[in-house]
């Protein structure tokens, strides 16, 4: 039996409908006010998308997966509630549901994402988790993503019922395994996050999104040891993109796992030799004081796109991504009519979206 309320359910199921990305749901949302009428319109729009057929999620696979999530002692929660992290909410590409085990005002309080090498130096772990008991001791709350190395060491430091886990899999998945019982305490005393369903494997195309989800929750992020292709750069990274304080520890010139950090102090981050450091550069942000997660959804795209305006815009796409407001500009048609033309061709599975706002064919 569903514990979600109908419009939750709605609301799941449209999350959960092939195509319905995050920039999606929010713009159908906007137009047609509850995600129930959403799905009823769905078929329609794959339609003039120029999709050959259209089925939203299954109920009824959806029943089996809530009734998993409350046996993991776990719940949803929903763009625009309460309990969504408000610094998350005030992203453009936050995801519109997420699951979350454990003390959810975590998640509404001060937040530092700290993340790092996988293979971290003892040194590095070592510093890592020292840096985390003097911010939570500060008040404010760690989040990482219960990796091996500075994840761990992180997680740690602060103390189970000061951190928050972000993870790339299942809300009932352990990984790595040798961090089941870690990620069983955060999720008694901390709290525990992912935006996928129960029993999603940790697979690699999972991570980014993670990483997103630490990086957007948080109001900076500081990297102690990184390769300079690491995830932990990606992160990094995503929290400049959305203006939140981007922090390094410097390490050893020749040590490649250093690279990455001096390589983002080089580039402007802020360099970090302590807690305070930290403590000084995300300032005095007050999560709640943003309308965060609560706020109206993005301005509802036009309903009236004639065909040729549709064909003026699919021209212009390809497999090779494009900015938005190129489009915009080449086709000359007002921003509401190309997003139409967008979310139309998304649903139809004929479109995908890319970091930055730009958009490609499937």
């Amino acid at each position: 039996m569903s514990t979600l309320t109908d419009d939750q359910f709605d609301k799941l199921r449209l999350v959960r409908t092939p195509y319905v990305g995050p920039v999606a749901y929010r713009q159908l949302m906007a137009r047609f006010g509850s995600a129930g009428r959403a799905l009823e319109a769905l078929p329609e729009l794959a339609a003039r998308g120029g999709g050959r057929s259209f089925r939203p999620a299954d109920a009824r696979a959806l029943e089996a997966e809530i009734a998993r999530v409350v046996r993991n002692e776990a719940r949803y929660c929903f763009l625009g509630d309460r309990d969504y992290p408000p610094l998350l909410g005030d992203a453009g590409g936050s995801p519109p549901a997420l699951i979350l085990r454990g003390d959810t005002a975590l998640a509404r309080q001060r937040t530092v994402a700290l993340v790092g090498a996988r293979n971290a130096s003892a040194a590095a772990t070592r510093f890592a988790r020292e840096l985390a008991h003097a911010l939570a001791a500060a008040g404010i709350t760690v989040v990482s993503g219960l990796a091996r190395g500075i994840d761990t060491a992180a997680h740690m430091g602060a103390g189970p019922s000061r951190t928050v886990a972000v993870i790339g899999a299942g809300i009932d998945v352990a990984f790595p395994p040798e961090n089941a019982d870690l990620q069983d305490r955060i999720a008694r005393e901390g709290l525990l996050i992912t935006e996928l369903p129960p029993g999603a494997e940790p697979l690699a195309r999972h991570f980014p999104a993670r990483n997103r989800i630490i990086a957007w929750m948080s109001a900076g992020t500081a990297v102690v040891e990184a390769a300079p292709r690491s995830g932990s750069l990606l992160t990094a990274r995503l929290a400049g993109e959305e203006g939140r304080e981007v922090m390094a520890v410097p390490g050893f010139p020749a040590d490649p796992r250093a690279q990455g950090c001096n390589s983002l102090i080089r580039e402007g981050a802020t360099l970090v030799q302590n807690a305070q450091d930290i403590i000084e550069a995300i300032g005095a942000i007050d999560p709640l004081a943003l309308r965060s997660g609560r706020r109206s959804f993005h301005s509802p795209p036009s309903t009236d796109l004639s065909e040729p305006e549709r064909s003026r815009v699919v021209e212009l796409l390809s497999m090779s991504p494009v900015a938005v407001d190129e489009l915009i500009r080449q086709t000359g048609l007002a921003p509401a009519l190309v997003q139409t033309a967008l979310l139309e061709l998304e649903i139809a599975g004929r479109l995908q979206r890319h970091a930055g706002g730009r958009v490609s064919l499937a």
